[in-house]
């Protein structure tokens, strides 16, 4: 992160200090959570970069019940050997 002066009018930077205070958070987290939301509503989507999402896999239905998965796993199912 780098470091940014910004200069608020008095009954602003009254205000910021109450809420950071009552939400026992700093006013510079405060402050950046303010100007990213601003940032994402006012952005164009276009512009916007695109969210990374955790990959989801879907192996089809469930065909044994959670109890039975034991028995199921050790079942022999090479059929009769000869």
């Amino acid at each position: 992160m780098q470091k940014l002066q910004i200069l608020f009018p008095e009954p602003v930077l009254r205000r910021l200090r109450e809420l950071a205070r009552k939400e026992d958070r700093p006013v510079s987290e405060i402050v950046r959570r303010a100007v990213d939301a601003w940032i994402e509503k006012t952005e164009p989507l276009a512009e916007r970069q695109p969210e990374k999402r955790v990959p989801i896999f879907h192996g089809g239905r469930i065909r044994v019940r959670a109890g039975d998965m034991r028995d199921t796993a050790h079942q022999d199912r090479t059929g009769p050997s000869e």
